[in-house]
């Protein structure tokens, strides 16, 4: 038995012969020790190997021809040509085709030596989610690209049609603005109405599943709507008879009114087609409603811009009209109005439409130019704002319309469409989309002003009533006595007089955003600005310099010929009536360059062209005039024989011209 040791009590004294169990510990050690070992010493067992005996009967070994060496022609210097000539050898351009084209020379390429890339590690950004779509809300649409024809913006509308038909039925609600301006467009529009249905027909007859009706329900339907000063609805209820619906538009009369409520227009349909926008059960409307407004006008109800487009945003109904171009910074434009009935007088006349502006408040300063050629409408690029900025809440699209559109040369008088504005000049649209207004709320406009003295300055100096500049100043004197010129010399101040504080209480609104100029970094407030500016101080410059040289003539000018009597004043470059004067001419140059420079290719640097154009400073001229010319004979010699028959002739002519009626209300 094994020798124990003795469990210790506390206070217990240990023996004194604790120390022969030291072997017996040693010996406990050894064992284990060697226990480890045996355990970790494993015996390898080999199983037996099977030996497989495989035969197989011999064939006779098959010979591979072997193939001569083939010979490469290496060039350790650099070759002068690569491609199919490189070798100098036809064989090398050879195809599998049977016959051999000829060789092409591409020159050598130097291929430049490139460091080594350093890259950058950055970290994988985490993935993000956004929010999962409404079908049912209003997505915010676009502004508008210019288009040539009201055709090109049906076929647009169309595809819009059939893609509303991929998710569900769909009613398509079509206006009608009955103004006399329009005939002509009205029936190039019905004309593509045609093509309309017969498009959807045919897409109808190939069995697409966009037409498949559920519930015995039809896909499509329509309905007509007509407005002027009034609202009419030609189709009592939406129809798919496509019979009905030429017949509705075919019967749309004319309104001589020249009232264009197109928002009443919009919101009684609201109330008439509200109901189609429903959710059933499932959650879903019970169909996509569309509106298609055709209209050459701004509208005379714009007050119920912000209701109607909160109305449609609700209902999530898209509004596409089919409009005009705004000219730039202008309410009304020159429209050139034939009379519609033959059987008067087809002779091209000029009337005013109110079809813009662009943007909710003026933006651009009323001051005219000296020559009246430079004051025709420009085209802004966009809509007018009410419809424009409808349309692009609601998601749908303004087309804005006009047959002359080609921003490569301007347009002439006499090469306006019939019933179409006249704007001389068209911008490109690519440009433009940089130049976009603020398509806001009232109070969101203001808000966006206040927050800029830049901006808030411009709009101040453009709502001040319109300045013409000097029209035709008087620039020839003749000097019959001193008293005499300077009689004439004084009155020739009057008009510049007149203009100068004009023209300094606009100076001073603009100077009050001059501050916050550097600030400005949208494109269209830093174009405006620096146009005003630019456009006063010239206009500044011109009037007092012409005001300092006749104070100077006045004073008493000697002619350098003794036979010269008479002073005139020519446009120049130079400016020497003045440092206050060369200060603001210089100032405008630098205003109106940056705009050129700045703003290429829009209406702002157009109009910075025109202005530089024109030279800021005066000078003098000497020349004689004739005082005593001889006089031309009042009665030439008799040879009258032919004036009777003349008169007779136009007395004919007279009697034959068609009535003339006047340019109705457009």
């Amino acid at each position: 038995m094994g020798h124990f040791e003795p469990i210790l009590e506390p206070n217990f004294e240990r023996p004194d012969n604790i120390g022969a169990s030291r072997p017996w510990l040693v010996s406990l050690v050894v064992h284990l020790c060697l226990l480890i070992v045996l355990s970790l010493l494993t015996t390898s067992v080999s199983k037996p190997v099977v030996r497989l005996l495989i035969q197989s009967a011999m064939q006779d070994a098959i010979e591979i021809p072997e193939k001569p060496p083939a010979a490469f022609q290496v060039q350790l210097l650099p070759s002068q040509k690569v491609g199919a000539s490189s070798l100098e050898d036809d064989e090398a351009a050879r195809s599998m085709a049977p016959q051999l084209g000829d060789p092409t020379d591409v020159p050598s390429l130097d291929v430049p030596q490139f460091e080594s890339p350093q890259y950058q590690f950055i970290p994988p950004l985490e993935p993000i989610q956004g929010l999962e779509l409404d079908t049912n809300q209003a997505i915010k649409g676009s502004a508008g690209f210019g288009v040539t024809g009201a055709e090109g913006a049906v076929d647009h509308i169309t595809k819009e049609i059939l893609t509303s038909l991929e998710e569900r039925h769909t009613l398509v609600v079509w206006f009608f603005d009955q103004s006399a301006s329009l005939i002509r467009q009205r029936e190039t529009i019905r004309n593509r109405f045609d093509r309309i249905y017969k498009e959807l027909g045919v897409i109808k007859e190939s069995g697409s599943s966009r037409f498949r009706k559920r519930n015995d329900e039809e896909p499509l339907l329509t309905s007509i709507v007509a407005f002027g000063k009034d609202v009419s609805f030609p189709t009592k209820k939406p129809t798919a008879d496509y019979g009905e619906i030429r017949k509705a538009v075919e019967n749309i009369e004319k309104d001589d009114s020249g009232d264009e409520y197109v928002f009443t227009a919009i919101q009684e349909a609201i109330i008439r087609h509200k109901k189609y926008r429903r959710r059933s059960v499932t959650g879903d409307p019970d169909r996509n409603v569309m509106f298609v407004v055709f209209t050459d006008e701004a509208g005379d109800d714009q007050d119920l811009l912000d209701a109607t487009t909160r109305q449609c945003t609700n209902l999530a109904i898209p509004v596409y009209v089919v409009g005009i171009p705004a000219p730039f910074g202008q309410k009304e434009t020159i429209v050139k109005w034939v009379d519609p009935d033959k059987n008067f007088d087809q002779t091209p006349r000029r009337g005013r439409v109110t079809q813009g502006p662009e943007s909710l408040y003026p933006e651009c300063i009323r001051l005219g130019f000296a020559n009246y050629r430079q004051n025709a409408s420009l085209d802004s690029g966009f809509g007018p704002f009410a419809l424009t900025r409808l349309a692009r809440e609601t998601g749908g699209h303004y087309f804005p319309v006009h047959p002359n559109r080609d921003s490569s040369k301007p347009l002439r008088w006499k090469d306006v469409a019939d019933y179409s504005s006249h704007l001389s000049v068209f911008f490109d649209p690519n440009v433009m989309r940089h130049y976009r207004p603020d398509y806001v709320s009232a109070a969101d406009y203001q808000r966006r002003i206040g927050e800029s003295k830049t901006r808030s300055a411009l709009v101040e100096a453009a709502t001040q009533s319109e300045i013409m500049p000097m029209s035709q100043p008087r620039t020839r004197f003749v000097k019959r006595d001193e008293a005499a010129l300077s009689n004439e010399l004084s009155e020739a101040q009057k008009q510049a007089a007149s203009l100068e504080p004009e023209l300094n209480r606009l100076l001073a609104i603009l100077k009050d955003g001059e501050r916050d100029r550097s600030n400005e970094a949208v494109p269209r407030w830093q174009a405006g600005y620096d146009l005003a500016m630019g456009r006063v101080l010239a206009v500044k410059a011109r009037t007092e310099g012409y005001n300092l040289m006749l104070a100077e003539a006045k004073r008493g000018k000697k002619f350098s010929n003794e036979e010269n009597n008479t002073w005139v004043l020519d446009p120049s470059k130079e400016v020497t009536a003045g440092s206050q004067v060369a200060n603001a001419a210089n100032k405008a140059e630098e205003y109106l360059n940056r705009v050129v420079t700045e703003h290429e290719g829009t209406p702002w640097a157009y109009l910075a062209m025109a202005e530089l154009k024109q030279p800021l400073g005066w000078q003098w001229r000497e020349t004689h005039t004739d005082l005593n010319p001889p006089r031309q004979n009042a009665n030439p010699a008799n040879n009258n024989n032919n004036i009777p028959q003349a008169q007779d002739e136009q007395r004919r002519m007279l009697e034959r011209r068609p009535e003339r009626r006047p340019v109705p209300k457009l």
